[in-house]
C-alpha cells in the first residue's frame, strides 16, 4: 500500500511539472482529463514491457531492442518507468520460499520413527504409573531433539556467514545520469555500464563493447573467458554461443561494455537454474532409512515380547491385565532410549570434526551418508582443477624443451630445461629467455595479490616470466601501437621500442601457430636468426599437435622489425592444471571402491588430458558427450553411465540426467561443483558438495556440504568419517541390545518360572544407567579407524541390525545370562535369597556389562589392534562405572539403598574371571572371522 501511494504521488508530481510547462488558456478541467488519459496511456505502455529471452534478444537490432523495451539508449529509463516496471517484474533478486519458522524446524526433529516410538513408550509408562521411566525417556528425547536442532541451526548460520550475495552494486544510466545502484533495483530496460572486475548484475543484451571478455565458467564450466560482441546474431544456438548477451553472476575479466537489461531475478538465466533447483527434492539419507527400519524392527520386537508373556501368563492361568503390564514394562525397557542420543552425539562429533577440517555440514545425517557413497560426480573447472591457467611446457624454435612447475598466478615454481632438469633464470638460456620475454611484452594482463586482472592466458605468461625473474622486462620497452586479438585473425601484436635508446621499432606477436608462422621468415637458434625452412615448419607443426593432444592450449610467439619478417621464437603450452592433492585423493577413493566421474562443459581433448593427469579409472578412460547422452533411452542410460568416467560438453540438464541415471542403477551419488550450472545436480544428488571460495551462492544453497577451502581431498576425510560413524552406531546397538536382552531374559525367566527375582528394582535401575549411560555413550565417540577408508562403501540396503550383528548380540546375551544364572544358582542357599546372593548376581551382571562394552568397541578388530588408550572417554566411563559398583557394594549408605553387602577379594576375582568370558569368546570369534577372510582372500588371488 505504501509503495502504491508513493507511486501515485510520484506520478502526480511528474505530470504536474509536465502540465505547468504547457498550460493552455481557459478552464483546466478538460485538460486534467487529458493528463489522466496520458498518464494511463504511459502506464499501459509500461505494463506491456516484458522480459526478452536471450535467444530472442540476440537477434534484435539496437533500434528494435529500444522499441521492445521502451527505452532511450542514450538517456536510459525515467524514475517513473522504473517504478511501473518494478510493480510488474518485482525486485532483481530471488525469493527463497523455504523460510520455515524456528519452531517448525524444531518440531520436524520429532518425525524420526525411533523418537515417536520412545514417546509412545513414555506414554505407556505414564499409563502404567511408572513415572520415573516416563520422565527419563522424555528427558532423553528432548536432549536428542535439542542437540540435533542446535547443530543444524548452527550449520545454517555458518553458511549464511559464508554466503556473499550475487552482484550487489552496478553502474546504471537513468534520466541521462550515470548512477551507482544496488543490483536488486534494476528492471528490464535499464542501461548498464560494465568494466573490469564487475559481476554482471542481470541478463544484458550488449549494445557497445570494447575488447570485452567475460568469465562464464560458473555457467558453462569453460575456464577460458568468452569474447563478447555487440553485433546482431542471425541464429541463436546454445547459451554458450550467444556472444552479444552476458548473464547475471558472470564476471568481466577484461575490457568494457554497455548493455540493456533483458531479464531480472527469476526471469534471468540464473533464475531458471534457481527454479529448477527448487523443484528438485533432496533424497532421504541411508542412515535415516536405516533408523526407520530399526525403529520398525524394535516395535515388532516389543509387540512380540508383550504377546509372548501374555500367552505364557494365560497358559499358566494368571491375570491377563497384570501380565500385560509386565509385558509392556519389559517392552519399554527393551527399547534403547540411549540410541537416538548416541546417533545424534556421534553425528554432531562427526560434524565438529569435519568443521575442524574446514567442511561445513548443513544436515547431520549427511555425514554418515558419505560412508555409503560409491560414485562421486565432480565438476572439472574450479573443483578438480584450480581455474587458474598455467604454463606447463615450452618448446623453443631451436628444438629445446622445458617444463614448468607451480600452479596459478603467484609466481612460485621453476622452469626446468629437459632432459638435464637445469633450473633456468633470466637469460641463462637465450632461446628460452627470448620466448618468455616475448610472452611478457605482448601482454595486457596485470597480476595483483596472486590474482589476474585481464585474460587468464595472458596472466599465465606473466606468471611464467615471474618464475624466470623476467616479469619487469616489459618496462624496458615503450609501446607505440597495439593490434588487438580478434577471433578472425587469431593473433595479437604490439609495436615497441627500447626506452632511452635510438633503435628501430620491434614487433612482438602471439597467437595460434598456423597464423603466427605465416608472418615469420626466420627462426631463433641460440640468439641468432636463421632462415625458416619447410622442415623447421613441419617440426613446429608436429610439436604443436603433440602439445594439443595433451590437452594444452598452444600459443606461438615471434618478434622482429616488421610484421612480414618476424623471427619465430617457439611454442608455449597452457592448461588449467589439477588442484594439489586431487590425484592422490582420486587414487585412494578408487582403491576404496568409490568411482570418480568428471562432468565438464569443456572439449574432449582438455577433459581427457585432465582425466589422465588426475588418474581417473587408473587411466582406462571412457568419454561421452552431452549430445550422445540425449540420444540414449532412459533404461540404456542407466547401464551406460556406470562405465563412463568423463562427460564433456554438458549442460545443467545433462548433469541432472547423469545423476538420476546413476541413482536408478542403485548408486549413492555425491556431486561436487561450484557453478550455477552445478546447482540442480547438487540438490538432486544424495550428497551435494559445494566449494566455499569459488562457489556461487546458488551452488552453496543447493548443497548439503561446503568445502570452505575448496580442497577436493577433504571429501576423502568426509567419507572416512561417514564410514566410522556407522560402525560406531552398530557397536553401540550391539552393546545395548545384548545388555537389555540379558536383563529382560533374567526377569522374564524368573517371572514365568515363578522363581525369586535375582535383581531388585534399584539394582535394575543401576544396570539401566550403565546400559544407557557413559560406557554406552562413549562407544559412539570411538575414533575413526585408520583402515576405514579402505573398506568398500556400505550397501544402502544394509540394516543396522544385520544377521551377523543379531547373532553376536544373542551370543553375548547367552553368555551373560548363563554366567549370571550360574552365580545366582551357586550363591542361592536352600533357606532363600540373602543379600549376598543378590550382591554376587548383581555384581556379576555389571562386570559382564563392562567386559561386553570393551569387546563392542570394534566389530572386526581385536582390542590389541585398536589399542586400549585410543578412546579416553571410554576408559574414564568404564573406570567410573567400576568404582561406582565398588561404592554400591562397600559404602554403608548405598548398601542400604541397593540391599548389598561386602564381598571378599576372591569373590571379586572369581566374578572378574567369569565375566571376562564374554570378552574372550567375542575376541576369539573376531579372530576366526579374520582367518576365514584371509583364506578366502588368498584363494581368490590364486584363482
Amino acid at each position: 500500500m505504501v509503495e502504491g501511494g508513493f507511486t501515485k504521488l510520484f506520478q502526480k508530481r511528474l505530470f504536474f511539472r509536465f502540465a505547468q510547462k504547457y498550460q493552455p488558456l481557459g478552464s483546466g478541467e478538460p485538460e486534467e482529463e487529458t493528463h489522466e488519459e496520458c498518464e494511463l496511456k504511459i502506464i499501459e505502455q509500461e505494463k506491456e514491457v516484458t522480459v526478452l529471452p536471450p535467444k530472442d534478444a540476440c537477434k534484435c537490432h539496437k533500434e528494435d531492442l529500444a522499441k521492445a523495451l521502451h527505452v532511450d539508449l542514450q538517456t536510459g529509463l525515467s524514475e517513473f518507468s522504473v517504478l511501473q516496471r518494478r510493480l510488474k517484474h518485482g525486485w532483481n533478486e530471488f525469493s527463497v520460499e523455504n523460510t520455515e519458522p524456528i519452531w517448525k524446524k524444531y518440531l520436524d526433529q520429532f518425525k524420526n520413527p525411533l523418537i515417536l516410538l520412545l514417546l509412545a513408550s513414555a506414554l505407556v509408562s505414564v499409563i502404567t504409573k511408572e513415572y520415573e521411566d516416563a520422565a527419563s525417556i522424555t528427558m532423553a528425547v528432548l536432549i536428542v531433539v535439542t542437540v540435533a536442532f542446535i547443530q543444524e541451526y548452527r550449520s545454517e548460520k555458518s553458511l549464511e556467514e559464508l554466503n556473499k550475495l550475487v552482484p550487489p552494486e552496478c553502474n546504471c544510466l537513468r534520466e541521462g545520469k550515470l548512477q551507482h545502484l544496488l543490483a536488486r533495483e534494476l528492471v528490464p530496460g535499464d542501461i548498464i555500464y560494465l568494466s573490469v572486475g564487475d559481476r554482471v548484475p542481470a541478463d544484458l543484451r550488449l549494445i557497445e563493447v570494447t575488447d570485452l571478455l567475460v568469465d562464464e565458467s560458473s555457467f558453462t564450466g569453460e575456464a577460458e573467458p568468452c569474447n563478447k560482441t555487440d553485433s546482431v546474431l542471425l541464429a541463436a544456438g546454445d547459451i554458450t554461443t550467444l556472444s552479444n548477451v552476458v548473464f547475471m553472476g558472470t564476471l568481466v575479466r577484461y575490457g568494457k561494455g554497455k548493455g540493456v537489461v533483458i531479464g531480472t531475478g527469476e526471469n534471468s538465466q540464473f533464475g531458471e537454474v534457481f527454479k529448477m533447483m527448487q523443484a528438485e527434492e533432496t533424497p532421504k539419507t541411508p542412515l535415516q532409512k536405516s533408523m526407520d527400519r530399526l525403529g520398525k524392527q524394535l516395535t515388532l520386537f516389543s509387540f512380540g515380547i508383550i504377546g509372548l508373556i501374555m500367552l505364557i501368563g494365560w497358559l499358566q492361568g494368571k491375570h491377563l491385565l497384570s501380565m500385560f503390564t509386565i509385558g509392556v514394562s519389559l517392552a519399554v525397557a527393551a527399547i534403547p532410549e540411549g540410541l537416538p542420543i548416541v546417533v545424534t552425539v556421534t553425528l554432531v562429533l562427526g560434524v565438529l570434526r569435519m568443521a575442524k577440517k574446514r567442511v561445513i555440514v548443513k544436515k547431520l545425517p549427511i555425514v554418515e551418508t558419505l560412508g555409503c557413497c560409491n560414485v562421486i560426480c565432480s565438476d572439472k573447472t574450479g573443483t578438480l582443477t584450480a581455474n587458474e591457467m598455467t604454463v606447463t611446457r615450452l618448446v623453443t624454435s631451436d628444438g629445446l624443451q622445458a617444463e614448468v612447475s607451480g600452479v596459478g598466478y603467484n609466481g612460485e615454481g621453476n622452469v626446468y630445461l629437459l632432459p638435464s632438469k637445469e633450473i633456468l633464470k633470466e637469460f641463462s638460456n637465450v632461446s628460452v629467455g627470448k620466448l618468455v620475454e616475448a610472452g611478457c611484452v605482448v601482454n595486457n594482463a596485470i597480476i595483483r595479490k596472486n590474482s589476474v586482472m585481464g585474460q587468464p592466458t595472458e596472466g599465465a605468461l606473466i606468471a611464467l616470466a615471474m618464475k624466470m625473474e623476467l616479469a619487469d622486462i616489459k618496462d624496458i620497452y615503450a609501446r607505440k601501437k597495439e593490434i588487438p586479438f580478434s577471433s578472425e585473425q587469431k593473433w595479437m601484436a604490439v609495436k615497441c621500442t627500447l626506452k632511452n635508446q635510438d633503435q628501430e621499432d620491434i614487433y612482438f606477436m602471439k597467437g595460434a601457430f598456423e597464423e603466427v608462422i605465416r608472418y615469420c621468415t626466420l627462426y631463433n637458434s641460440g640468439g641468432i636468426s636463421l632462415s625458416l625452412t619447410p622442415q623447421q615448419k613441419a617440426f613446429y607443426q608436429q610439436e604443436e599437435k603433440r602439445m594439443g593432444s595433451l590437452g594444452l592450449r598452444v600459443l606461438a610467439l615471434a618478434s622482429g622489425p616488421e610484421l612480414g619478417k618476424l623471427t619465430f621464437l617457439g611454442l608455449v603450452g597452457i592448461i588449467d592444471p589439477p588442484r594439489a592433492g586431487v590425484r592422490e585423493a582420486v587414487q585412494v577413493l578408487f582403491e576404496s571402491g568409490v568411482s570418480v566421474k568428471m562432468i565438464t562443459g569443456d572439449a574432449l581433448e582438455t577433459a581427457v588430458a585432465v582425466g589422465q593427469n588426475i588418474g581417473l579409472c587408473n587411466g582406462k578412460l571412457k568419454a561421452m558427450s552431452g549430445e550422445e547422452l540425449d540420444q540414449l533411452a532412459e533404461a540404456e542410460l542407466s547401464s551406460t553411465v556406470k562405465n563412463v568416467s568423463i562427460f564433456f560438453r554438458t549442460s545443467p540438464k545433462h548433469k541432472l540426467k547423469i545423476i538420476k541415471a546413476l541413482q536408478r542403477a542403485g548408486a549413492i551419488v555425491s556431486m561436487t561443483g561450484d557453478g550455477v550450472n552445478d546447482a540442480v545436480a547438487l540438490k538432486s544428488a544424495d550428497i551435494g558438495i559445494a566449494m566455499g571460495q569459488a562457489g556461487t551462492d546458488v551452488s552453496k544453497e543447493a548443497a548439503n556440504m561446503i568445502l570452505v577451502d575448496d580442497d577436493f581431498s577433504t571429501v576423502m576425510n568426509a567419507i572416512e568419517e561417514g564410514k566410522g560413524i556407522f560402525y560406531n552406531i552398530k557397536n553401540f546397538v550391539r552393546f545395548q541390545l545384548s545388555t537389555s536382552i540379558s536383563a529382560l531374559s533374567l526377569i522374564t525367566l524368573s517371572t514365568v518360572l515363578n522363581l525369586p527375582n535375582p535383581l531388585n528394582a534399584m539394582q535394575i535401575l543401576w544396570i539401566n544407567i550403565i546400559m544407557d549411560g557413559p560406557p554406552a555413550q562413549s562407544l559412539g565417540v570411538e575414533p575413526v579407524d585408520r583402515d576405514t577408508i579402505k573398506q568398500p562403501p556400505r550397501c544402502v540396503t544394509d540394516t543396522i541390525l544385520s544377521k551377523s550383528l543379531i547373532l553376536k548380540i544373542f551370543m553375548s546375551a547367552a553368555i551373560i545370562i548363563s554366567g549370571t544364572l550360574f552365580v545366582f544358582w551357586k550363591e542361592n542357599p536352600k533357606s532363600g535369597i540373602t543379600p549376598r546372593t543378590t550382591t554376587m548376581t548383581f555384581t556379576c551382571f555389571v562386570f559382564f556389562d563392562l567386559f561386553n562394552a570393551l569387546t563392542c568397541r570394534s566389530q572386526t578388530k581385536l582390542i590389541f589392534e585398536i589399542g586400549f588408550f585410543r578412546n579416553r572417554m571410554f576408559l574414564y566411563s568404564v573406570l567410573g562405572s567400576f568404582l561406582g559398583q565398588l561404592a554400591v557394594i562397600y559404602v554403608p549408605p548405598l548398601q542400604k539403598i541397593f540391599q548389598t553387602e561386602n564381598l571378599g577379594v576372591l569373590d571379586l576375582l572369581f566374578l572378574t574371571g567369569l565375566a571376562s568370558s564374554v570378552f574372550v569368546v567375542s575376541e576369539l570369534v573376531k579372530l576366526c572371522e579374520k582367518r576365514c577372510c584371509q583364506q578366502k582372500h588368498t584363494k581368490g588371488h590364486h584363482n
